[in-house]
């Protein structure tokens, strides 16, 4: 029965679950930094604020909060700008991928070496944009009617969402395809 441990099915997925928590809370870090520095370290402030509320509903633990809003107040701490990039994907659907980076240059670079990989090329700003309507929190939420895919180019979009939400610059991912929700926080 080689194999066929419970410990090691066990220890599978919460490896699987730890990456993933690992990922949201590197995310949640980064821009509660990014708050933390335009707001001054003031912890009640309405953006910060709501970040960290997001956090918490994440359950991101109270100490990784506590550093991050520390590291957007040291002077270490590098200039993070948010960055929007768009292009058209599989099928026509429009995408929006929204990257906090400390390096505008690498971070479009290796952005466009994933959608390059996946046959697709960056658009220029505005481009896509015009198939989602802004949040106040900063999402995108897509126009009606969403594109109907294909199942090769669901596939295709599957693909190229799973290798932009490894990437640590993207924030979150979005797209107006039927049946494909917005990764990130």
């Amino acid at each position: 029965m080689a194999g066929h441990s419970k410990w090691a099915q066990i220890k599978r997925q919460k490896a699987v679950t730890d990456a993933a928590k690992s990922r949201a809370f590197s995310r949640f870090a980064r821009l509660i930094a990014l708050e933390s520095k335009a707001s001054g370290g003031n912890v009640n402030s309405p953006s910060l604020k709501a970040v960290i509320d997001r956090a918490k509903a994440a359950n991101m633990p109270k100490d990784n909060i506590e550093r991050a809003v520390a590291k957007g107040m040291s002077k270490d701490a590098g200039d993070m700008e948010r960055v929007v990039y768009e292009a058209y994907g599989p099928g026509g659907t429009a995408i929006v991928v929204d990257a906090l980076t400390d390096s505008r240059n690498r971070t479009t670079q290796e952005v466009k070496l994933i959608f390059t990989k996946n046959d697709i090329e960056l658009a220029a700003p505005g481009a896509a944009a015009w198939a989602f309507t802004k949040n106040p929190e900063g999402g995108y939420a897509p126009n009606e009617p969403l594109v109907e895919l294909s199942d090769e180019d669901g596939e295709r979009l599957g693909k190229l969402l799973d290798a932009l939400d490894e990437h640590d610059d993207v924030q979150a991912v979005y797209t107006n395809a039927s049946g494909y929700e917005s990764t990130g926080d």
